[in-house]
C-alpha cells in the first residue's frame, strides 16, 4: 500500500472583525485586513494512491511527537499491512525516535522526496482542497471551529452513494471509500 504523507503548520483560526462583502455585478469581493488571531493548528495527512482515501489529523503543535502520532493512526487504518509512505526531507522525519518507532513497526517504510520537490507528493494536492474549500474564505472565532472545518472537505469527496469519480474543483477524484 502506497501512501503519501506530509503535514501543513501554522494554520491560522483568523477572525475577520467585519464581515466579509460579497461579490456583486462589477465588484469583487472585499474583506478588512483586521483580524483577531485565535492560534493555530498543523493538519497531518496520509492520502491513499490508489483510492484517494485520506487520513487526516489536526494537531496543535508541529513537533515529532505529533508525527509519530499520526504514523500511528494511519498504521491502525491499515492493519496488517506492508505501507510504503512518501515523506518530504523534513528533519522531524529522520530524528532518532522517529527511526526508533520505524525499527518497532518494520511494515511501514518511509520513502523520502528529493529536497525542494514536496510538489511532486501528491498529499499536496489534498492539501490545496482543504485551502480552497475551508480555509480561505472562512471565518474562525475559535480553534475548534477551525479544526471542526478541516474534515469537510473530505467529507465531500467521499460522499455516499456514487463512489467512482467524485468531480472537486474541477479535478477528477477517484474515490472508491475507506480502504478495508
Amino acid at each position: 500500500m502506497v501512501l503519501c504523507v506530509d503535514e501543513t503548520s501554522q494554520i491560522q483560526a483568523l477572525e475577520r472583525i467585519q464581515p466579509v462583502r460579497r461579490v456583486w455585478p462589477g465588484r469583487p469581493e472585499q474583506r478588512t485586513h483586521d483580524y483577531v488571531r485565535h492560534g493555530t493548528r498543523t493538519l497531518f495527512a496520509a492520502l491513499e494512491v490508489a483510492t484517494g482515501h485520506v487520513i487526516d489529523q489536526c494537531a496543535p503543535r508541529h513537533r515529532h511527537q505529533e508525527f509519530l502520532a499520526s504514523l500511528s493512526q494511519v498504521a491502525r487504518g491499515y492493519p496488517r499491512r506492508q505501507l510504503h509512505m512518501i515523506c518530504d526531507n523534513y528533519a522531524t522525519h529522520e530524528l532518532p525516535v522517529v527511526r526508533g518507532w520505524l525499527a518497532k513497526h518494520p511494515r511501514i517504510r518511509l520513502h523520502f522526496t528529493p529536497t525542494s520537490a514536496s510538489w511532486l507528493n501528491l498529499v499536496e494536492v489534498f492539501f490545496s482542497i482543504v485551502e480552497r474549500q475551508a480555509l480561505r474564505r472562512g471565518d474562525f472565532a475559535s480553534v475548534s471551529e477551525l479544526t471542526t472545518a478541516v474534515p469537510r472537505p473530505t467529507a465531500a469527496i467521499y460522499r455516499s452513494g456514487d463512489r467512482s469519480l467524485a468531480p472537486v474543483d474541477g479535478l477528477e477524484v477517484a474515490v472508491k471509500g475507506p480502504a478495508g
